[in-house]
């Protein structure tokens, strides 16, 4: 073989690596990829599956809660009861008030005392759930992205 012919041969051999190697490149460019979606869609599904198990527990805790409180309430009732009775047969043992009816009445009038202490909060804190300082906010933002030229 002539050196021009070498030449050539390695020419070609040198081209056949180079075409081998981008090939071999694309294909493992490929596989990554395919590899790294797989890995993308099992690590969603798993955040997926994991909210899903996270909100299943919370609302079984939220049930828990709400039958607690239910609960707690009604005991707290019956506290509150008591602890009236203890008040109204304190004050016909000490003479204060002696009739039966009255001792009633009484017990009746401490409870609407408490009702309308509560119905006062309750009426107090109940225009917080209209969210008032989030729709002062959007009226203003409203207002300034129908009158422009005002700022």
């Amino acid at each position: 073989m002539t050196d021009s012919e070498i030449a050539v041969n390695e020419k070609s051999a040198d081209e056949k690596i180079a075409v081998n190697s981008h090939t071999d490149t694309r294909t493992g460019l490929l596989t990554d990829l395919q590899s790294l979606w797989n890995e993308v869609r099992i690590l969603g599904y798993s955040h997926l599956q994991l909210a899903a198990l996270e909100a299943q527990l919370a609302g079984k805790s939220l049930v828990i809660m709400i039958i607690a409180g239910l609960m707690i309430g009604i005991l707290l009732s019956f506290v509150w009861i008591g602890l009236i009775a203890a008040i109204v047969l304190a004050l016909a043992e000490y003479g204060v008030v002696e009739n039966s009816v009255i001792q009633v009445l009484l017990s009746v009038a401490l409870n609407l005392l408490a009702v309308m202490i509560l119905w006062g909060i309750i009426r107090g804190k109940s225009r917080y759930l209209r969210f008032p300082a989030t729709l002062h906010n959007l009226e203003i933002m409203r207002s300034d992205h129908h009158n422009p030229e005002k700022k």
